[in-house]
């Protein structure tokens, strides 16, 4: 708790300290206090109407990044974007054109704002997973809810952050089910699809693979800890 203090002294000015340290006695998280996060480089607005981004996250995008290298001006689409953290960093760090998709409005909202205020030229999209998209992708890109409902996680992570971008049915596999089955329509003969994932995930989300991209390369890949932690799937 002290850290916490020390780092809201840090970032807010002293009229504000006394009901910052209220907010978080009540459990609130920092992130939320202060009103925004420093994620890969740019400091991008939170608040409780979308997840906190984290460092797993950034790992996602340098790794994408990694394997969206021999594409030409790739053009993206970033599902569930909540913040907007991904597709934004993705179109201040590459050469790309970038779709971001989310089905709560306050959630674009606040991404738009990230946008301009990074100046990342991108386009908002409204709706659920692949519904709105038009046209032909290279890449799918994507950190959806995927936690089981029965999953146990940290309190100030349950009553903070929003269910309905934490947790998915089936064991909290329904996200991936959905953008696996209807991908091919969006996507062009060469893509790539790039998932975060749950750690013990990878197992069933490479049978989904073979199941609705079948002639597709799918691999694991770990995070800085060691866990598995991202799905990638690549066409030619």
């Amino acid at each position: 708790m002290e850290y916490e203090k020390d780092f809201l002294m840090k970032h807010l000015p002293e009229s504000e300290w006394e009901n910052a340290f209220e907010r978080l006695d009540l459990g609130e998280p920092v992130q939320y206090i202060i009103g925004n996060v420093d994620f890969y480089g740019y400091i991008l607005e939170v608040n409780r109407h979308v997840l906190i981004p984290r460092f797993e996250t950034e790992e996602l995008i340098s790794k994408a990044i990694i394997h969206l290298s021999d594409f030409t001006i790739p053009r993206i689409a970033d599902i569930g974007t909540g913040s907007g953290c991904i597709g934004i960093t993705l179109k201040k760090e590459i050469l790309c054109e970038v779709e971001v998709v989310d089905i709560s409005p306050k959630a674009l909202e606040l991404a738009k704002r990230n946008a301009e205020s990074n100046k990342a030229d991108i386009k908002f999209l409204i709706g659920s997973f692949l519904e709105p998209l038009a046209g032909k992708y290279d890449c799918i890109i994507s950190n959806p809810p995927y936690l089981s409902y029965g999953d146990d996680i940290m309190e100030i992570v349950a009553r903070n952050e929003p269910a309905i971008a934490l947790y998915a049915p089936e064991d909290g596999l329904a996200a991936y089910d959905a953008i696996l089955k209807n991908c091919k329509n969006h996507l062009k003969d060469k893509f790539l699809i790039a998932f975060e994932i749950g750690a013990d995930q990878g197992s069933d989300l490479l049978e989904k693979v073979k199941r609705y991209l079948p002639t597709s390369r799918a691999w694991i890949e770990q995070d800085m800890q060691g866990r598995d932690r991202f799905l990638f799937i690549r066409e030619n």
